[in-house]
């Protein structure tokens, strides 16, 4: 290493473009059309086999990067993968353990996002959805999940708002996985879904998450302790 490069913080050094973290990232690409397929053809069996895959291979392509600060991300995404597995059970347990798992993975993403300003104008309309998506929910939810999606609610919109200091990539994930979430919550309240409801449950989800990524390991974002002036990981 130079004397050049040992002067710069390792979140802001170049990440060479590998052939592994390529690798893994089609990995990543082929397990997520298996699942999509699988979701769409109705073959419950390789949704099963696929969607446990998913956020591994998108921790390995992160890892890969050798990117500095990155433990809040992979953590992000491993809640993420724990509350895709509670979801596979088809239970009201496994509905609030994949809850809280995912809503540990957006306390992550708020930490990594750190202190940069968000436009005031944004956060009145992402608070204006919350207000209304938890409204029109409240009395066709079941009486025991209103305080649990009402608090998740919250943090998940809180995420998909600072997701956009990361810049425009970031701030389409966010947006994607509140989607996602209500598109959960919409068929737990028993709505009116659209055709495939899981398809498009899981297309928008793994798009946000790669997006998510992307908004991080792009832009050189302080996700070490930079993003407060102060150390939160390291290296």
């Amino acid at each position: 290493m130079s004397a050049a490069d040992s002067r710069t913080p390792s979140w802001a050094r170049p990440v060479p473009d590998d052939t592994r973290g390529r690798t893994l990232l089609a990995a990543f690409a082929a397990a997520g059309v298996l699942d999509l397929a699988s979701l769409l053809a109705g073959w419950h069996l390789g949704h099963v086999l696929a969607k446990p895959l998913l956020m591994p291979l998108l921790v390995a392509y992160v890892c890969s990067r050798r990117q500095g600060g990155t433990r809040l991300l992979v953590a992000a995404l491993l809640f993420g993968w724990g509350g895709d597995l509670a979801l596979l059970f088809d239970a009201p347990a496994g509905f609030l353990i994949g809850m809280g798992s995912f809503a540990a993975g957006h306390v992550c993403y708020l930490l990594l996002f750190g202190r940069g300003r968000t436009s005031p104008a944004l956060g009145g309309a992402y608070a204006l959805v919350l207000v209304a998506v938890v409204a029109l929910l409240w009395n066709d939810l079941p009486a025991g999940l209103r305080v649990p999606v009402a608090g998740y609610s919250l943090l998940l919109t809180a995420m998909a708002c600072r997701a956009g200091v990361l810049g425009t990539r970031a701030a389409i994930g966010g947006a994607l996985f509140l989607l996602s979430d209500t598109l959960i919550a919409t068929g737990v309240a028993e709505w009116p879904q659209p055709p495939r409801p899981d398809f498009w449950i899981m297309a928008t989800y793994l798009a946000a998450q790669y997006l998510l990524v992307a908004g991080v390991m792009g832009t050189g974002a302080p996700t070490s302790r930079q993003a407060y002036g102060r150390s939160v990981i390291q290296d």
